[in-house]
Formats: structure tokens, C-alpha cells, sequence
């Protein structure tokens, strides 16, 4: 039942963009719509085999809502406390540009202003550009979409999305979007907290992970699917914590040239604003990753933590190595480099490891955990300190240059390669006590722009800064302009 509806258009436009959604790119979207509908073409393959995972189908509705104007809402709350069931919400309309991005123009559902809004067994389909499913505005806003279908078809447009502190709670969803730069689980400038229980989440488009991270976003048994971006995708002092999840990711295609790579979680830094530069973070307990093309993770311009506890991590792509922290396009050269601490618990690591000569790596092995593979084979580049405690273990692969090293006498299998310590071959048998490397972020500046997207405008057009929020402080959740 409808308790509350009401619509609201945003008239004040901005420039700057997330996730490649520059006003430029909104523009190609007719140019690209073969490609996208493509893609939807293909999409309708996809399913969960959890029976539980709603269907529209399984979805009992007593209403259908629809709006096609251009920037409104079909449900708004502001301030107010709002619950819709067995409903259908339709959108269409275009937005372009930070309104949407930031502020939540165009999205089908939107809430700010401390409201409180509800959805469950509802079914929620957007198709216009810029038009994310549900939205989730500002500190003291609360989201919760329960039992419910989510699909959006245009480009720049999420399933689910919080800005500006916001939090969005979902439980039990079938979300499915089909447009380039449209995550399933998204963020945007301020952040927030998403908390995502149950459910499939699948994103199909060109910079269209499953999870895109301006925000702290935990997701408890679910599933993952990304066919063309990263699985995950960190900017800046934010977080994912993925408890009992299942994750394929399958990165196959990019619309810029700032890495070469591919990989199945990105932990980076843009410059451009979206987020508080700082120690980003990326956490796995239990749950199976399955990586298609290129690497498990890709750490560059930021400093990074990386927690891996049980999970069966399983990459296909044979040419692909377990993690590469280096520089790519973001940043200034030099110092753009990714400074990474991976720490793992009773976890089986199988694949190789490069650490460029700008970037740094602590490597943590406890509780059992066995590392089969090298670092640095080509020799040395980047510092790196490897730990081995409470028998975990490293079989070579290959040989491994590193820079310091804590390990009992028994932790390590040279398996016919020299393992170089600061220089120095070790030998097979021996305990020893090194320092681990203390990683300190500093602001890299340089270029900014979103994984495999466009470069956003910097103010005057000077590259280097990020843009300065509304409220001209950066790292505050934005002002929504009046």
C-alpha cells in the first residue's frame, strides 16, 4: 500500500561526474544504445540458482506507479517516514550530470532529508539515462528495500545508491542493470553505509562492477556477478567487507588507457574528489571468488588494506597473477603507487605477486595459511616484507625478491628457487626476524577519473586538484544544491 507519493525535480547543474558519467558520455548513450541492448539481449541468460532470490514473477502487485519525466522521482521522501509493498515503480526520463550522480535526479526512488522510507516485494525498473533505482541521500537517511526486483537498462544508472552519508540497507534483491558506468551496489560522492543481506546482484554494462565503493558497504550471503568491469572496485578511505559471498567477476573490456590490466578487485584512488584520500580497505570472509580474465586484485595510488580469511579464491585466466600494486594513469608518476597490506588467516594464496618500484607490500600469512607462488620474480623493484607465523607456509615458484623477512625455520619451501632477502639468498631452513614496512599515504594528485572512464573536468581546467565539493571542503558529504 501507498502511503506516500511525491515528486520533486532538481533544476541546478554541475559538472563534475562518477564512474565515467560525464556529460559527454550521457550524450553517446543513443551512440552506444546497439551495444547496450546487446548486452540486455544476453543478460536474460543469467540466473541465480537460490530459489529464494525474488522474481518479478514471484512478486504479488497491487499497483503499479510510473513517472517519465525527465529528472523526477516516481517515490519521494524528504524528511518524512514513507512504505510502499506490492508495488510496481517504472521510470524513465534522463538526467545528466551531478544531480544525478550526487544528489538523486532522476532516480526512480529517492529519499533525504532524515527521511525514513520502506519498499519490499516490489518490482523496480528504470530505462532512462542517469536513473538509478533507489537512491539514498544524506546523513540520517535510511533506505531499507526488502524482497524486491531491481533492473535498469541506461547508462549512469545503479540498482542501489548512496551519496552524502546516506544509508541504504537491502535484504533478499534481484538486481540486474545493464548500462555502462551502473554498479548493482554503488556510491557516490560523500558516501554512506550499505549494508546487503542476501540476494543476486549482477552488472553487465562498461564500468559496471557489481560493487562500486565511495562508501562502507558490507554484503552478507549473496551473490556477485560482474561480465564486463571488476567484481569490486575501493576508491579512497572507504571499504567492502564481503562475509559468505560468492563473486564472479569476468573484467573484459575498458573505455580508457589508464592500466593495461584487468582484474577482479580494484583498490585505487581517482583525485577527483569523490573520495577522502586515506587507507582504503577490502575484507573476505569465507565465501568463493572466481575470477574469468587478468588478476585477483589491482592496488594502485593509494594505500590499501586487504583481509582474507577462508575464502577459496580461484582465478582462471592462467596468465593472471594473485595481486599487482603499481602505478597506472592515476595520480602524479612517481608517487602514484600502491602501498598495500595483505593480511591472511587460514587462506590458500596460489599465484604470483609484482610490486612495482614505487609501491610497497607487507605480506601477513597466520593461522595455516600457505602462499604457492613469487614475488618479483624479475627481480627488485618495490619493498616488501613477507610474515609467516603460526604455521603458514610459501612453496616457491619461482625465484622471489623481497626486502625483509619474519619466518620460522620450517615456514619456507624454496622448491628448487632462491628467495633473495634484501640481496642476500636465503637458506632453507633457517627462522628469522625482519621489519615489516610502514605504509604512509600522501596525496598523489595527478590526473584524476574513474576506473576505465573519462577524466573528469578539474576546475579551470587545471588537472592535479580535485574539485572542491559544494561546501568547498573536501571529503564532507555534499550540499544538495537549493
Amino acid at each position: 500500500m501507498k502511503k506516500q507519493w511525491t515528486r520533486a525535480m532538481l533544476a541546478i547543474s554541475v559538472s563534475a561526474s562518477l564512474l565515467g558519467c560525464t556529460a559527454s558520455q550521457a550524450a553517446s548513450s543513443a551512440a552506444s544504445a546497439e551495444e547496450t541492448t546487446e548486452t540486455a539481449a544476453e543478460t536474460e541468460t543469467i540466473t541465480t540458482s537460490d530459489t529464494s532470490v525474488p522474481t518479478a514473477e514471484s512478486i504479488s502487485i497491487s499497483e503499479t506507479l510510473e513517472n517519465t519525466a525527465d529528472g523526477e522521482h516516481v517515490i519521494s521522501e524528504s524528511g518524512t517516514t514513507g512504505e510502499y509493498y506490492n508495488v510496481k515503480i517504472v521510470k524513465s526520463g534522463e538526467a545528466d550530470g551531478d544531480e544525478a550522480d550526487f544528489y538523486g535526479e532522476n532516480s526512480a526512488v529517492y529519499a533525504e532529508n532524515s527521511a525514513s522510507l520502506t519498499i519490499s516485494d516490489a518490482v523496480i525498473e528504470t530505462n532512462g539515462t542517469h536513473a538509478n533505482a533507489v537512491f539514498s541521500y544524506g546523513e540520517g537517511t535510511k533506505v531499507t528495500v526488502k524482497n524486491s526486483v531491481i533492473t535498469t537498462s541506461g547508462n549512469c544508472s545503479g540498482g542501489l545508491m548512496t551519496t552524502g552519508g546516506g544509508t541504504m540497507i537491502a535484504e533478499n534483491l534481484n538486481v540486474h542493470t545493464t548500462g555502462n558506468s551502473s554498479a548493482a551496489i554503488r556510491s557516490d560522492r560523500g558516501g554512506g553505509t550499505v549494508t546487503v543481506t542476501g540476494g543476486s546482484y549482477t552488472a553487465e554494462g562498461k564500468g559496471s562492477p557489481a560493487i562500486y565503493s565511495t562508501a562502507d558497504i558490507t554484503v552478507n550471503d549473496a551473490k556477485l556477478i560482474s561480465t564486463s568491469a571488476q567484481g569490486v572496485v575501493v576508491e579512497g578511505q572507504n571499504s567492502v567487507t564481503l562475509n559468505n559471498v560468492t563473486l564472479q567477476a569476468d573484467n573484459n573490456s575498458k573505455n580508457s588507457d589508464k592500466s593495461d590490466t584487468y582484474q577482479a578487485v580494484m583498490i585505487y584512488q581517482s583525485m577527483s574528489g569523490d573520495a577522502d584520500e586515506g587507507l582504503a580497505s577490502f575484507t573476505m570472509n569465507g565465501g568463493t571468488l572466481t575470477n574469468v580474465n587478468g588478476d585477483i586484485f589491482f592496488v594502485t595510488n593509494t594505500v590499501a588494506e586487504i583481509n582474507l580469511n577462508g575464502a577459496s579464491i580461484v582465478n582462471e585466466d592462467a596468465d593472471g597473477i594473485f595481486l599487482r600494486a603499481e602505478a597506472a594513469g592515476w595520480g602524479t608518476d612517481g608517487s602514484n603507487g600502491g602501498q598495500v597490506t595483505l593480511t591472511a588467516s587460514a587462506q590458500e594464496i596460489d599465484g604470483d605477486m609484482i610490486v612495482d618500484d614505487v609501491s610497497s607490500l607487507n605480506l601477513i600469512l597466520t593461522n595455516g595459511s600457505v602462499f604457492t607462488g613469487t614475488i618479483n620474480s624479475d627481480g627488485e623493484a618495490g619493498e616488501v616484507y613477507v610474515e609467516l607465523s603460526d604455521g603458514a607456509k610459501w612453496v616457491l615458484t619461482g625465484d622471489a625478491y623481497i626486502t625483509s623477512l619474519t619466518c620460522d625455520a620450517d615456514s619456507i619451501d624454496l622448491n628448487g628457487y632462491t628467495l633473495y632477502v634484501n640481496g642476500v639468498a636465503y637458506t632453507e631452513g633457517q627462522a628469522s626476524t625482519g621489519t615489516a614496512i610502514e605504509a604512509v599515504y600522501s596525496s598523489a594528485g595527478g590526473q584524476g577519473g574513474m576506473p576505465d572512464g573519462q577524466p573528469p573536468e578539474m576546475p579551470g581546467g587545471e588537472n592535479g586538484e580535485p574539485p572542491a565539493k559544494p561546501d568547498g571542503e573536501n571529503g564532507e558529504p555534499p550540499a544538495k544544491p537549493e
